[in-house]
């Protein structure tokens, strides 16, 4: 008996083509799953609540500073400005409400006038932030 020897080809490669696609698929999925934190620019210590519930749908977020400075979307902003602000923020997401974040040594009149200005803007969801004792 004759014995053939198998030849293997010289261009036998791995096709490594579903893999990547894979991992393209994955990419997709972990990006479009992925949630962006929204921060406003500033650093404020919130007043301690023992009833305070956390809200992930606040897509608006309003900072009210310790020196009564306004910040939204990473700019300081004056009070006049804050219905402009929320409202076109508001046209790009219908369905979002507001979450001012008051330092618990900035004035309340300034956290009641912005409270106005938004609810002058066509948004009745308003919400302060605070931390749970």
């Amino acid at each position: 008996m004759i014995r053939r020897k198998k030849r293997i080809p010289e261009d036998s490669n791995i096709d490594i083509t579903p893999m990547l696609d894979i991992v393209f698929i994955m990419l997709i999925f972990f990006i479009v799953t992925t949630t962006f934190i929204k921060e406003t620019g500033v650093e404020v210590n919130r007043p301690n609540a023992s009833t305070a519930v956390a809200d992930e749908k606040g897509n608006i977020l309003i900072a009210i500073s310790e020196n009564n400075e306004i910040w939204i979307d990473k700019r300081m902003i004056d009070i006049r400005a804050v219905r402009a602000n929320v409202e076109r923020l508001k046209a790009e997401n219908p369905e979002g409400s507001v979450i001012i974040q008051a330092d618990e040594n900035s004035k309340t009149g300034l956290l009641v006038e912005t409270m106005d200005q938004v609810r002058l803007a066509g948004v009745q969801n308003v919400s302060i932030a605070a931390d749970k004792d």
